[in-house]
């Protein structure tokens, strides 16, 4: 555990040293081009659902709209930015992330932090997605990411929890790059993979979260 935080401590480190340019440029970006502020600020569930603040740099106009209505945003959506579209292209507007790792909310790598409404309506299974602190990137995103619906998210994300090993983190950490540049790209063999563990589980009567929350 220790090690890991150490790695990422580490690593968010020598991260925001290459990409400072990246970084000052896009708030200098979203400030001349959408006048507000730089900086989205979101509740989530991490760890053991636990709740905590998300950093993003905004991509989207300012808007008073429900998530529901605006969650699962695609390239073309009329409320993302000129520039926002550029940053999530590249997933930029995870950066500031980096703010979470340092405070130890989060990890490099985990499952993606969700929605505290969501959380409530997880199944037992689901919620032990919850048993590792949130992640900047994970299996669930270099597996097929947005174009994959958020119960095969999840079902992979669990896979993950219960096969992390550090050969498998720098898996990620290399795909993860590809993703930047490529754009999301679907496995099904890992998703295949991903629900035969979750049907193993639940026939053996493992599929239930730990209960520290």
């Amino acid at each position: 555990m220790m090690f890991r935080r150490a790695v990422d401590i580490f690593g968010a480190i020598v991260c925001l040293t290459l990409v400072s340019p990246i970084v000052f440029v896009t708030m200098v970006a979203i400030y001349l081009t959408d006048r507000g502020s730089i900086f989205y600020l979101q509740e989530r569930s991490g760890l053991y659902g636990r709740p905590f603040t998300v950093f993003k740099f905004r991509s989207m106009r300012i808007n008073n709209l429900p998530y529901d209505d605006v969650t699962e945003i695609r390239s073309g959506h009329p409320l993302v930015t000129p520039v926002g579209n550029l940053i999530r292209r590249f997933k930029i507007d995870e950066l500031p992330q980096m703010l979470n790792v340092f405070k130890g909310e989060m990890s490099l790598i985990g499952p993606r932090p969700t929605l505290p409404d969501q959380v409530e309506r997880y199944t037992p299974f689901q919620r032990r997605r919850l048993e590792m602190r949130p992640g900047l990137t994970g299996w669930a995103q270099v597996s097929g990411g947005i174009d994959i619906t958020w119960p095969e998210r999840i079902m992979l994300d669990v896979w993950y929890v219960d096969h992390r090993t550090i050969w498998l983190d720098v898996l990620i950490l290399l795909q993860t790059f590809l993703v930047v540049f490529r754009g999301e790209q679907s496995y099904p063999d890992r998703l295949t993979q991903a629900i035969e563990h979750a049907q193993r589980l639940q026939a053996n009567g493992l599929d239930q979260a730990e209960t520290k929350y």
